[in-house]
């Protein structure tokens, strides 16, 4: 029977000290030249205080012309190793283990945010009310998806270099790696659209590319969507496979989550996220052969104990709880019968409340105050974190965010 407090021996090797895992939120710390700011070792050296076996951070992306949302980190070429350097070591205290999520937003960036526009599998463009945040997308050509692959293991080797303890590779909440994998928005005809296995080559190559990159003993993750939630795209079925496909592999870790910002599941309460993404984790890790993450939901202790004893996953993702309280791992792996208070924000204005922004501010809002080591309260002021983060960041750029 699997207990939080068990290591866990990846395919490559390495041991990890426990089977908690911090999913990977979008912090919006990066510097205008894309470089990590202080805040950053400063944030996950509170959260590797916090006991947490794995720390995975937000987003950071493989190419400074393709950015997700206004202060993106960018990795590409040496110019800012010092600064990933210092983040590294700060975030592996501990013992922690620090692993950098890699990514490519493809279409989904925020319409005029990059220069060049936008790229994508296909010329689709969202549907609906998304249209207006996202423009039509440009399709890659196959050169530049072979530079892509090269990008992605560029950055993996040079965040190994930094000192980074591992990379995953984002491939869920429809950026540019889901983006191949769905065949709603992937409607290419050649070797890299089509069929599933087709559809899935990029995310390969780019695998094998980055375990070229990094060697046989360096932790090498994906995450993975269960499913887009939205007729027409990647399924339960097309995962299973995927994550078969990835197993054969000997990827170390597949995290498990799920939706798009069409559907976003990944963005709701526990009883619909962390029930449903466990279920299909214990069926996912059967499939893969490898150790498996479930990421969404998890708010108490009680239930995370319970995924792991039944098997459902080899470790459980937490996110939102951890950043209202960076000592919730610890308490967990003390035994204590610890909950979180993490609720949806509400201010009663339901334009605001139903837009999403008001979240995306108070937990960017929240991130900051852990950085400077003030103690961050689940019932603080909605309002008044979405006029700091406004005043720092500009209003535009927080109708812009999208988290991770």
């Amino acid at each position: 029977m699997t207990a939080p407090t068990d290591a866990l021996t990846l395919p490559c090797g390495v041991t990890v000290k426990n089977r908690l895992l911090k999913g990977a939120m979008s912090e919006a710390l990066g510097r205008r030249d894309h470089a990590p700011r202080p805040e950053l070792p400063a944030l996950y050296a509170r959260w590797a205080g916090g006991g947490t076996g794995i720390l995975l951070t937000g987003n950071v992306m493989v190419d400074a012309r393709a950015l997700g949302e206004p202060g993106n980190v960018v990795l590409e070429d040496e110019r800012h190793l010092a600064e990933f350097h210092a983040w590294a070591v700060q975030g592996s205290r501990g013992g922690a283990a620090l692993w950098m999520q890699l990514n490519h937003p493809g279409k989904q960036a925020p319409r005029g945010l990059n220069a060049g526009g936008t790229v994508a599998p296909s010329a689709v463009p969202y549907p609906g009310g998304l249209a207006r945040a996202f423009e039509t997308p440009r399709a890659l050509t196959v050169p530049e998806i072979h530079d892509l692959t090269a990008r992605f293991a560029r950055s993996a080797r040079l965040a190994q270099r930094a000192g980074f303890g591992g990379v995953q590779l984002h491939a869920a909440h429809g950026y540019l790696l889901s983006q191949f994998l769905s065949p709603r928005h992937n409607v290419r005809t050649d070797e890299y659209g089509g069929s599933l296995e087709h559809r899935m080559r990029f995310l390969l190559e780019i695998f094998d590319a980055v375990r070229a990159a990094v060697g046989p003993r360096f932790p090498v993750s994906v995450k993975l969507n269960s499913s887009d939630f939205v007729r027409g795209g990647f399924s339960e079925e097309d995962s299973l496979a995927v994550v078969a496909a990835l197993g054969e592999r000997g990827c170390d870790l597949i995290e498990i989550s799920g939706g798009t910002y069409e559907k976003p599941m990944m963005m709701l309460g526990q009883g619909e996220r962390g029930g449903f993404f466990a279920d299909f984790a214990g069926r996912a890790r059967a499939a893969a052969g490898v150790p498996l993450c479930v990421t969404g939901g998890f708010r108490d202790a009680a239930t995370i104990r319970q995924v792991l004893a039944e098997g459902s996953a080899d470790a459980v993702g937490l996110a939102r709880p951890l950043v209202t309280d960076p000592d919730f791992s610890a308490r967990v792996l003390r035994g204590e019968d610890v909950s979180s208070e993490v609720r949806p924000l509400k201010t009663g204005l339901g334009l605001l409340d139903g837009s999403g922004y008001l979240e995306i501010a108070w937990y960017e809002d929240a991130m900051r105050r852990l950085a400077r080591g003030q103690q961050v309260r689940a019932g603080e002021a909605p309002l008044l974190a979405l006029a700091r983060i406004a005043a720092e960041t500009g209003l535009g750029a927080v109708l812009r965010r999208r988290r991770a």
